[in-house]
This record gives C-alpha cells, structure tokens and sequence, in this order.
C-alpha cells in the first residue's frame, strides 16, 4: 500500500497518462496487467496507484521506489519495453518523472 511521509528517502514517481475516452478502460486494463504479472516483482518496487480523471482522459500513477537507480532498471527490461510500446498506442502520450516528498499535510 503506498504511504506517504516527510521522511521517505526513496523514489516518487509520478506519471501521467492523455487519452480519449475510448482508450481509457484499455489503457488501464493494460497498466493494471503491467502491474500484476510484472512491476511490482521487480527490485526495490515498493508501491503504486493508478488514478483515472472524470472525464477519462488521464490517468495518473503515482509510484514509489528504494531508489532511482531500481524503477530506471525496470523500465531498461526488453519487458518493460515492449510494454511500452503497446501502452504507447493507446494514448497520445505519457510522461514519467521522478519526485523527492518536499512536505505531507
């Protein structure tokens, strides 16, 4: 489950995903596999969720990770990268980037 504190020292990453309405339930579909059979058994994965807006235009996955260094590896797999690819068709474009927690209220 992820949690969020002050304190983390690990890797926040936060990506955001534009489609129409008509991809968003593929798309999703696509990510919650990824999740499943692959990112979450790879090292230092801690946690994620995955957000979709009203309008089922963007999804956001917010994920943490022990380090940098783990989540580059990940997305580096012939895997992940094929994973890519396909999530890829499905939206008109997708944008990681990595976040150190500043402040939790």
């Amino acid at each position: 489950m992820t949690m969020i504190s002050d304190d983390f020292k690990g890797q926040t990453v936060i990506t955001t995903f534009e489609m129409t309405p008509g991809t968003c339930a593929d798309l999703l579909d696509e990510l919650k596999a990824a999740y499943a059979e692959f990112i979450r058994h790879q090292p230092g994965f801690i946690a994620a969720g995955l957000h979709v807006n009203d309008a089922q235009t963007r999804i956001a996955n917010y994920s943490q990770w022990n380090r940098r260094e783990d989540f580059m590896a990940m997305l580096r797999t012939s895997e992940m990268r094929a994973r890519n690819r396909k999530i890829a068709t499905l939206c008109s474009r997708f944008e990681p980037v990595m976040y150190e927690v500043a402040a939790v209220f």
